[in-house]
């Protein structure tokens, strides 16, 4: 990613000046400045330790093959006498501990004030065309609880790069072809026929939930009779069927707040050519051939055959395995289609692909990854395949287990029911995508500070609280007349400068959860950032020096609603991200 983004980073403003830093040090001692210098700058983890701390000295100490103190020492002095900062220290191995006066940070707050929605946004992504697909759930049902978590990441990663200049498709592929289809479409008619009192064999396989006899339903309120003795009814039923479970998973991510801006259909994609013509441009660099795997050693492989077979040479492009394209009967494997796809894909212009998996289909990262190298041999493409780990989700204390086959399995829509959007969507960023995560029903909608989305919408909801108190004894002080105030000079308490340094985090922040991948990065900062207010408007309770409203003063109390606003504006920014309310008051 280009280092381009707006001018409020804090971060980026301080690595900035550390390099003009090193490069007068580096003059000053005769020795060369390395042409990369890939320092950080970081907020240390202890308070004892200042407001930032760069590891530049020990970066350097390995460049010019000397010891660590033996450059934090004088280039300490060089950064003393940076503008904005009060004091610096070396410690351990080297690391420079820097503190920042008071002037400096609220100079930067006044900075935030100012940007206002745009504080944190950047254009790091250069309008680079990204295309995110997720959630993509067989059209054999409704969208089911397990589903959540990977279309909540999927969309609020969607948000967050657009929110760094990236151009995001979002995408939903359509696996409308194969033998759950089949399944689908036999359980429909069977439905269909038993609904209108007809006799009929119930399939070998087919999914008893019973949404399918409300899809059936459906058919007969479109259609009536006319598919009972029709010798030809399969193409129409598959098709009714697939359109008719498109419509409730539409249904439920609309209620989940995600729209998304492509449909991809495999069935379509075999019906035009697309697979041809994807594995024609690999025949073509000789890339397919006909072959028999050999035997897999310790372990079993889901594909192998001793047959011959039609192989993708996957192992040139770091798999494991070469990899089938034709089952035995003849027909496409899967691999094969999803082949086709993410060729369209990048016909389509697009220069990254993140696709959203289960934690299920970790076998099958190395064989798509290996594919797309192929496939853009002449226009590289990156292509990144993101694991969501299983959500457990507790009721009553037990874990509900999910089975479509078994019809026994929570719909998405019963859990936005019962909890609500912003409730799912913020819980399922409290841990990362890789890792299990506990969803319980009980505690998601618990008005206390274990909830962490109710945590983060009350601190918003107390920063309009407060906002709203001050307009009612102060009419004349507004965001405008606050930014006007700016910029002012005075101390800060302990608790004013850890607010003020979270909040000057925030495009760091993001830049890392974006660069990462990483929404869940917005839900943890979020936290933080509400902590650090509630814990500041609790203390001024018992402490009315730290108070952000003084009746008597109203000077104080318009230098502490830029603090508010601040706190305001960043809450809602990240919720908006992560696509969850920012209320303005809780009931």
């Amino acid at each position: 990613m280009a280092q381009e983004t707006q001018p409020c980073d804090l971060f980026l403003h301080f690595e900035s000046l550390l390099q003009n830093a090193i490069e007068q040090l580096a003059r000053s001692c005769g020795q060369p400045l390395p042409e990369a210098i890939a320092f950080s700058v970081e907020t240390p983890k202890e308070r004892a330790f200042g407001d930032l701390s760069t590891n530049a000295a020990m970066v350097l100490a390995k460049e010019w093959e000397r010891s660590p103190r033996d450059i934090a020492i004088p280039l300490q002095k060089i950064v003393e006498k940076i503008p904005g900062v009060a004091e610096v220290n070396t410690a351990g191995a080297g690391f420079l501990n820097i503190t920042l006066t008071h002037d400096f940070l609220l100079s930067f707050l006044g900075r935030l004030v100012a940007l206002g929605e745009n504080y944190g946004r950047s254009t790091i992504g250069q309008k680079q065309k990204v295309n995110i697909e997720y959630v993509s759930a067989n059209p054999t049902g409704p969208l089911h609880a397990g589903h959540l978590r990977g279309a909540v990441t999927g969309d609020v990663l969607a948000t967050l790069l657009t929110f760094v200049g990236f151009d995001v498709t979002r995408e939903y592929y359509i696996n409308d072809a194969g033998h759950q289809i089949d399944v689908l479409a036999d359980t429909l008619y069977y439905r269909y026929l038993q609904l209108l009192g007809k006799s009929a064999p119930q399939p070998m396989e087919f999914y008893p939930g019973e949404y399918v006899i409300s899809s059936a339903q459906r058919l007969i309120a479109r259609d009536g009779t006319q598919w009972c003795d029709h010798p030809n009814w399969r193409p129409c039923i598959t098709a009714f069927a697939v359109d008719d479970m498109m419509c409730l998973i539409k249904e439920d991510l609309e209620a989940l707040g995600i729209r998304h801006d492509h449909f991809s259909s495999e069935r379509a994609l075999v019906e035009v050519g697309k697979v041809d013509a994807a594995l024609d441009f690999l025949n073509e660099r000789e890339l397919i051939y006909e072959g028999v795997l050999t035997p897999p050693k310790g372990k079993l492989v889901d594909d192998w055959e001793a047959r011959p077979q039609t192989l993708f040479r996957a192992t040139q492009f770091g798999d494991d395995i070469d990899r089938p394209l034709k089952k035995s009967d003849g027909s496409w494997t899967y691999f094969a289609t999803d082949i086709a796809y993410h060729f369209d894909k990048i016909h389509r212009g697009f220069t990254t692909l993140i696709d959203f998996w289960g934690a299920d289909h970790g076998g099958y990262v190395k064989r798509m990854t290996a594919a797309v190298r192929a496939l853009s041999i002449t226009t590289p493409v990156q292509f990144d395949a993101r694991l969501c780990q299983i959500v457990r989700f507790i009721k009553d204390n037990k874990e509900v287990r999910m089975s479509k086959r078994a019809g026994t399995f929570v719909e998405a829509k019963d859990v936005l029911d019962n909890v609500g959007k912003d409730a799912v969507r913020f819980f399922m960023l409290t841990r990362r995508d890789n890792a299990p995560l506990d969803f319980d029903f009980a505690k998601v909608v618990e008005e206390t500070r274990d909830n962490p989305v109710f945590y983060v919408q009350y601190a918003h909801a107390r920063a309009c609280s407060v906002l709203r108190q001050c307009a009612t004894l102060f009419p004349d002080i507004s965001s405008e007349d606050c930014k006007a105030v700016l910029p002012f000079k005075r101390d800060l308490a302990d608790q004013e400068r850890t607010l003020i340094k979270i909040l000057l985090a925030w495009p760091r922040q993001v830049l890392l959860a974006a660069r990462l991948r990483e929404p869940h990065r917005i839900a943890f900062y979020l936290l933080d950032l509400a902590a650090a207010f509630h814990a500041l408007w609790t203390t001024g309770k018992d402490e009315t020096t730290l108070r952000f409203i003084h009746p008597k003063d109203i000077q104080k109390t318009r230098e502490n609603m830029v603090f508010v606003y601040a706190v305001q504006n960043v809450l809602s920014l990240g919720l908006h991200i992560a696509g969850v309310t920012p209320v303005a008051e809780l009931h």
